[in-house]
Protein backbone atom coordinates (compact mmCIF):
# COMPACT_ATOMS: atom_id res chain seq x y z
CA UNK A 1 0.00 0.00 0.00
CA UNK A 2 1.25 3.49 -0.76
CA UNK A 3 0.72 6.29 1.58
CA UNK A 4 0.90 9.52 0.94
CA UNK A 5 2.94 12.35 3.01
CA UNK A 6 -0.02 13.37 4.97
CA UNK A 7 -1.47 10.13 5.46
CA UNK A 8 -0.65 8.27 8.74
CA UNK A 9 -0.08 4.42 9.33
CA UNK A 10 -0.45 5.24 12.61
CA UNK A 11 0.49 1.35 13.93
CA UNK A 12 4.02 1.80 11.98
CA UNK A 13 5.29 4.14 14.77
CA UNK A 14 6.03 1.21 17.00
CA UNK A 15 8.00 -0.60 14.26
CA UNK A 16 11.34 -1.73 15.08
CA UNK A 17 13.98 0.12 13.65
CA UNK A 18 16.30 -2.08 10.92
CA UNK A 19 19.20 -4.01 12.60
CA UNK A 20 22.43 -2.87 11.98
CA UNK A 21 25.85 -3.98 13.42
CA UNK A 22 26.35 -2.01 16.51
CA UNK A 23 29.89 -0.09 16.63
CA UNK A 24 31.14 1.38 19.79
CA UNK A 25 28.91 4.13 21.30
CA UNK A 26 29.77 6.97 21.58
CA UNK A 27 32.54 6.92 19.33
CA UNK A 28 32.93 10.74 17.99
CA UNK A 29 31.36 14.05 19.63
CA UNK A 30 27.14 14.24 19.46
CA UNK A 31 25.00 16.62 17.56
CA UNK A 32 22.43 17.67 19.49
CA UNK A 33 20.21 19.32 17.21
CA UNK A 34 17.70 22.08 18.27
CA UNK A 35 14.46 22.62 16.49
CA UNK A 36 13.75 25.83 17.83
CA UNK A 37 15.16 29.36 17.86
CA UNK A 38 17.99 30.60 20.88
CA UNK A 39 16.15 31.78 23.61
CA UNK A 40 13.33 30.22 25.22
CA UNK A 41 12.88 27.23 27.63
CA UNK A 42 13.59 24.48 24.65
CA UNK A 43 17.16 25.95 23.89
CA UNK A 44 17.88 25.99 27.84
CA UNK A 45 16.46 22.55 28.29
CA UNK A 46 18.82 21.13 25.77
CA UNK A 47 21.66 23.26 26.67
CA UNK A 48 21.80 21.99 29.99
CA UNK A 49 21.18 18.71 28.82
CA UNK A 50 23.99 18.76 26.91
CA UNK A 51 25.90 19.82 29.64
CA UNK A 52 24.92 16.65 31.50
CA UNK A 53 25.20 14.31 28.65
CA UNK A 54 29.05 15.62 27.77
CA UNK A 55 30.90 14.15 32.00
CA UNK A 56 28.89 11.49 31.43
CA UNK A 57 29.61 10.09 27.78
CA UNK A 58 33.06 11.54 27.69
CA UNK A 59 32.82 13.01 24.43
CA UNK A 60 31.50 16.38 23.91
CA UNK A 61 27.78 17.14 23.02
CA UNK A 62 27.17 19.96 20.72
CA UNK A 63 24.13 22.12 20.73
CA UNK A 64 23.12 22.95 16.90
CA UNK A 65 20.39 25.33 16.57
CA UNK A 66 18.01 24.16 13.11
CA UNK A 67 14.93 26.30 13.87
CA UNK A 68 12.10 26.50 10.99
CA UNK A 69 8.90 25.12 10.03
CA UNK A 70 7.06 23.76 12.90
CA UNK A 71 10.25 21.56 13.54
CA UNK A 72 10.22 20.23 9.92
CA UNK A 73 13.82 21.66 9.23
CA UNK A 74 15.79 19.88 12.05
CA UNK A 75 13.44 16.74 11.98
CA UNK A 76 14.79 16.24 7.51
CA UNK A 77 18.58 17.50 8.78
CA UNK A 78 18.17 14.15 11.20
CA UNK A 79 16.65 12.22 9.18
CA UNK A 80 19.27 12.47 6.50
CA UNK A 81 22.05 12.37 9.56
CA UNK A 82 24.02 8.75 10.03
CA UNK A 83 22.01 6.30 12.07
CA UNK A 84 24.85 5.53 14.43
CA UNK A 85 23.61 7.58 17.45
CA UNK A 86 26.08 10.67 16.88
CA UNK A 87 23.16 13.15 15.49
CA UNK A 88 20.31 13.63 17.65
CA UNK A 89 17.28 16.11 17.82
CA UNK A 90 15.48 17.85 21.01
CA UNK A 91 11.96 18.95 19.32
CA UNK A 92 8.34 18.51 20.54
CA UNK A 93 6.30 15.77 19.59
CA UNK A 94 3.82 18.08 17.43
CA UNK A 95 6.94 17.68 14.79
CA UNK A 96 6.20 14.15 14.40
CA UNK A 97 2.17 13.73 15.19
CA UNK A 98 0.79 17.13 13.67
CA UNK A 99 3.51 19.33 11.40
CA UNK A 100 3.33 16.51 8.53
CA UNK A 101 -0.52 16.75 8.79
CA UNK A 102 0.09 20.20 8.27
CA UNK A 103 3.07 21.26 5.65
CA UNK A 104 5.23 19.39 3.40
CA UNK A 105 8.34 17.30 4.83
CA UNK A 106 11.19 15.86 3.34
CA UNK A 107 11.03 12.58 6.15
CA UNK A 108 8.57 9.91 6.74
CA UNK A 109 8.05 10.45 10.47
CA UNK A 110 7.31 7.26 10.88
CA UNK A 111 10.15 5.34 9.15
CA UNK A 112 13.08 8.24 8.98
CA UNK A 113 12.62 9.10 12.61
CA UNK A 114 13.48 7.23 16.07
CA UNK A 115 12.05 8.18 19.41
CA UNK A 116 14.12 8.23 21.90
CA UNK A 117 12.70 9.39 25.39
CA UNK A 118 10.43 12.23 26.06
CA UNK A 119 12.11 14.60 28.04
CA UNK A 120 9.76 17.28 29.61
CA UNK A 121 6.24 17.95 29.34
CA UNK A 122 5.22 21.84 28.64
CA UNK A 123 1.77 23.84 29.19
CA UNK A 124 0.91 26.42 27.01
CA UNK A 125 -0.31 29.55 27.40
CA UNK A 126 -2.24 32.63 25.39
CA UNK A 127 -1.39 36.23 25.91
CA UNK A 128 -2.33 39.80 24.69
CA UNK A 129 0.43 42.28 23.81
CA UNK A 130 0.60 45.36 24.15
CA UNK A 131 -0.89 45.80 20.82
CA UNK A 132 -4.08 44.84 21.94
CA UNK A 133 -5.73 46.24 25.34
CA UNK A 134 -8.32 43.71 26.43
CA UNK A 135 -8.50 41.47 29.18
CA UNK A 136 -10.17 38.54 28.62
CA UNK A 137 -10.06 35.81 25.66
CA UNK A 138 -13.94 36.40 25.33
CA UNK A 139 -13.18 39.82 24.70
CA UNK A 140 -10.44 39.00 22.38
CA UNK A 141 -13.29 36.88 20.51
CA UNK A 142 -15.48 39.58 20.48
CA UNK A 143 -12.95 41.65 19.25
CA UNK A 144 -11.98 39.28 16.16
CA UNK A 145 -15.71 38.94 15.28
CA UNK A 146 -16.19 42.60 14.76
CA UNK A 147 -13.12 42.98 12.69
CA UNK A 148 -12.37 40.06 10.79
CA UNK A 149 -9.37 39.41 10.13
CA UNK A 150 -7.39 42.09 11.70
CA UNK A 151 -7.02 40.88 14.73
CA UNK A 152 -3.11 38.57 14.48
CA UNK A 153 -2.02 35.80 16.46
CA UNK A 154 1.85 34.73 16.26
CA UNK A 155 2.96 30.97 17.04
CA UNK A 156 6.13 29.34 17.02
CA UNK A 157 5.72 27.94 13.49
CA UNK A 158 2.91 25.87 11.09
CA UNK A 159 2.35 22.50 12.91
CA UNK A 160 3.14 23.34 16.19
CA UNK A 161 0.85 22.89 19.22
CA UNK A 162 0.00 27.15 19.44
CA UNK A 163 -0.38 26.95 15.73
CA UNK A 164 -3.10 23.95 16.42
CA UNK A 165 -4.84 26.17 19.42
CA UNK A 166 -5.23 29.31 17.22
CA UNK A 167 -6.84 27.33 14.57
CA UNK A 168 -9.56 25.42 17.27
CA UNK A 169 -10.02 28.73 18.82
CA UNK A 170 -10.74 30.40 16.09
CA UNK A 171 -12.99 27.41 14.39
CA UNK A 172 -14.99 26.63 17.56
CA UNK A 173 -16.16 30.66 18.17
CA UNK A 174 -16.41 31.18 14.41
CA UNK A 175 -14.04 34.11 14.03
CA UNK A 176 -10.92 35.04 12.11
CA UNK A 177 -8.25 35.94 13.24
CA UNK A 178 -4.47 36.23 11.10
CA UNK A 179 -2.27 33.56 11.65
CA UNK A 180 1.44 34.65 12.16
CA UNK A 181 4.07 32.28 12.37
CA UNK A 182 7.13 32.25 13.22
CA UNK A 183 10.45 29.99 13.65
CA UNK A 184 10.62 29.92 17.27
CA UNK A 185 10.30 31.32 20.79
CA UNK A 186 12.97 33.89 21.11
CA UNK A 187 11.96 35.98 17.80
CA UNK A 188 8.46 36.13 18.61
CA UNK A 189 8.94 37.73 21.52
CA UNK A 190 10.69 40.31 20.69
CA UNK A 191 8.40 41.39 18.36
CA UNK A 192 5.25 40.40 21.16
CA UNK A 193 6.66 43.46 23.04
CA UNK A 194 6.86 45.87 20.27
CA UNK A 195 2.80 45.27 19.59
CA UNK A 196 3.52 43.36 15.85
CA UNK A 197 0.45 41.76 16.36
CA UNK A 198 -2.18 41.23 19.40
CA UNK A 199 -2.31 37.74 20.68
CA UNK A 200 0.74 34.74 21.14
CA UNK A 201 -0.06 31.18 21.84
CA UNK A 202 3.40 29.86 23.14
CA UNK A 203 5.35 27.38 25.86
CA UNK A 204 5.75 28.87 29.41
CA UNK A 205 8.54 29.60 30.47
CA UNK A 206 10.15 32.46 32.87
CA UNK A 207 10.66 34.61 30.73
CA UNK A 208 7.12 34.92 29.32
CA UNK A 209 5.95 34.84 32.88
CA UNK A 210 8.18 37.71 33.76
CA UNK A 211 6.20 39.87 31.15
CA UNK A 212 2.64 39.11 32.79
CA UNK A 213 4.18 39.65 36.19
CA UNK A 214 4.97 43.28 34.95
CA UNK A 215 1.72 43.74 32.99
CA UNK A 216 3.48 43.86 29.44
CA UNK A 217 1.14 40.88 28.61
CA UNK A 218 -2.16 40.05 29.45
CA UNK A 219 -2.45 36.33 30.25
CA UNK A 220 -5.57 35.18 28.86
CA UNK A 221 -6.02 31.32 29.07
CA UNK A 222 -3.49 28.39 29.42
CA UNK A 223 -3.14 25.01 27.80
CA UNK A 224 -2.91 22.46 30.62
CA UNK A 225 -4.94 19.67 32.65
CA UNK A 226 -5.43 22.36 35.60
CA UNK A 227 -4.75 25.96 36.53
CA UNK A 228 -1.27 26.72 36.72
CA UNK A 229 -0.05 27.83 40.28
CA UNK A 230 1.77 30.93 39.40
CA UNK A 231 -1.24 31.84 37.60
CA UNK A 232 -4.08 30.84 39.59
CA UNK A 233 -6.89 33.67 38.27
CA UNK A 234 -6.03 32.25 34.09
CA UNK A 235 -8.44 29.59 33.15
CA UNK A 236 -7.07 26.77 31.52
CA UNK A 237 -8.37 26.73 27.59
CA UNK A 238 -11.30 23.83 28.80
CA UNK A 239 -12.44 26.31 31.19
CA UNK A 240 -12.75 28.83 28.77
CA UNK A 241 -14.78 26.71 26.87
CA UNK A 242 -12.42 25.09 24.34
CA UNK A 243 -11.56 21.55 25.43
CA UNK A 244 -10.16 20.39 21.87
CA UNK A 245 -7.58 23.63 22.48
CA UNK A 246 -6.52 22.62 25.78
CA UNK A 247 -3.19 21.59 24.74
CA UNK A 248 0.00 21.55 26.48
CA UNK A 249 3.78 20.30 24.48
CA UNK A 250 5.30 17.62 25.30
CA UNK A 251 9.33 17.41 24.20
CA UNK A 252 11.01 14.72 23.33
CA UNK A 253 14.38 13.09 22.42
CA UNK A 254 14.94 11.75 18.89
CA UNK A 255 17.25 9.51 16.48
CA UNK A 256 17.47 8.84 13.08
CA UNK A 257 14.81 6.08 12.07
CA UNK A 258 17.57 3.30 11.64
CA UNK A 259 19.50 3.61 14.41
CA UNK A 260 20.20 -0.07 16.06
CA UNK A 261 18.19 -0.43 18.87
CA UNK A 262 20.74 -1.39 21.22
CA UNK A 263 22.56 2.15 20.81
CA UNK A 264 18.88 3.86 21.32
CA UNK A 265 18.84 1.83 24.72
CA UNK A 266 21.99 3.24 25.87
CA UNK A 267 20.68 6.81 24.80
CA UNK A 268 17.86 6.49 26.39
CA UNK A 269 19.11 5.32 29.38
CA UNK A 270 21.89 8.23 29.51
CA UNK A 271 19.08 11.07 29.02
CA UNK A 272 16.96 9.50 31.97
CA UNK A 273 19.74 9.75 34.16
CA UNK A 274 20.46 12.91 33.48
CA UNK A 275 16.47 13.79 33.68
CA UNK A 276 17.10 13.05 37.00
CA UNK A 277 19.96 15.75 38.12
CA UNK A 278 18.58 18.14 40.88
CA UNK A 279 19.63 20.93 38.53
CA UNK A 280 17.49 19.80 35.49
CA UNK A 281 14.76 19.09 37.46
CA UNK A 282 14.88 22.69 39.35
CA UNK A 283 15.05 24.57 36.20
CA UNK A 284 12.27 22.76 34.49
CA UNK A 285 10.11 22.85 38.00
CA UNK A 286 11.22 26.73 38.20
CA UNK A 287 9.37 27.38 34.42
CA UNK A 288 6.58 25.68 35.40
CA UNK A 289 8.03 22.19 33.12
CA UNK A 290 7.60 18.98 34.28
CA UNK A 291 10.56 16.50 34.00
CA UNK A 292 9.39 13.63 31.76
CA UNK A 293 11.75 10.36 31.19
CA UNK A 294 9.62 7.53 29.98
CA UNK A 295 10.64 4.14 28.27
CA UNK A 296 11.01 3.95 24.60
CA UNK A 297 8.29 1.99 24.60
CA UNK A 298 5.85 4.25 26.65
CA UNK A 299 6.44 7.17 24.68
CA UNK A 300 6.16 5.36 21.22
CA UNK A 301 2.84 4.62 22.61
CA UNK A 302 2.17 8.35 23.68
CA UNK A 303 3.18 9.27 19.73
CA UNK A 304 0.79 6.78 18.52
CA UNK A 305 -2.29 8.06 20.24
CA UNK A 306 -1.38 11.99 19.49
CA UNK A 307 -1.03 11.37 16.00
CA UNK A 308 -4.46 9.74 15.84
CA UNK A 309 -5.81 12.38 18.12
CA UNK A 310 -4.90 15.24 15.95
CA UNK A 311 -6.00 13.70 12.53
CA UNK A 312 -9.47 12.92 14.58
CA UNK A 313 -9.10 16.89 14.89
CA UNK A 314 -8.47 17.47 10.97
CA UNK A 315 -6.56 20.19 11.32
CA UNK A 316 -5.74 22.68 8.41
CA UNK A 317 -2.83 24.34 6.87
Amino acid sequence: MTLGRRQFCVAALGAAPAVFAEAPWPAQPLRLLVAYAPGGISDETARTLADLLAPRLGVPVRVEHRPGAGGVLAMDALARAEPDGHTLCFAAASTLTLAPLLTRTGFDPLRDIAPVIDVMHTPLIVVGTPAWPGATLAALLDDARQRPGALRWATSGTGTLGHLVWQLVCRSAAVEITHIPYKGGGPQLNDALGGQFEVLSTNVAPLQLHYVADGRFTPLAVGAPQRLPVLPGVPTLAEAGFAAANLSSVFGLFAPGRTPAGVVAKIHATVAAALREPVLQQRLQAANNLPAGRSTAAFEHFLRQQALDFRALKPAR
